[in-house]
């Protein structure tokens, strides 16, 4: 995949992810993208805003796009690592690409994507980077309770790596 068209489109989620962090939520965001380039949906992470653990940012940009005939040839594009849920979603649908702003601050299921013929284009954005970095930093106990407390697919957010 062309990196201009990775970052064109990552901006949508990116966009997406401040407006969950602007409604008091974690601040990840997605957008998925037909074969054709076509906006598919877009949405963030609501799990705060909502109440609902399971509304995460693939969750609903992909809620958001409607029933599709066929996911081949789709791309989602996530702000942060998809969580195993938000790979599980990606192969059950069979979602062809996902583009990754970034997999510093948590590491979820994308190798495994990768693993079963998943495309993965992993960005290593330094504005997704500090957007996470700064939220698990003011933010421990939400971080804490949904993604940042399953064990060794995460770290401290600071991984330093940098």
């Amino acid at each position: 995949m062309d990196q201009a068209q990775a970052r064109a489109w990552l901006a949508t989620a990116v966009a997406e992810a401040r407006t969950g962090l602007a409604e008091g939520g974690v601040p990840i965001g997605a957008a998925l993208y037909g074969a054709d380039g076509t906006l598919l949906g877009r949405g963030h992470n609501r799990r705060v805003q909502d109440g609902d653990p399971s509304m995460h940012a693939e969750t609903a940009a992909f809620r958001a796009a409607g029933r599709q005939r066929s996911y081949r040839g789709t791309t989602m594009v996530t702000t942060l690592s998809p969580c195993w849920y938000c790979s599980g979603l990606v192969r059950q649908f069979g979602i062809s690409r996902v583009v990754i702003g970034e997999s510093r601050t948590f590491r979820g299921g994308h190798d495994w994507l990768a693993e079963h013929g998943v495309e993965i284009v992993q960005l290593d954005d330094p504005g997704c980077v500090t957007l996470m970095r700064d939220f698990i930093r003011d933010h421990p106990e939400l971080w804490n309770e949904d993604i940042g407390d399953i064990g060794d697919s995460r770290d401290s957010g600071d991984s330093g790596d940098d």
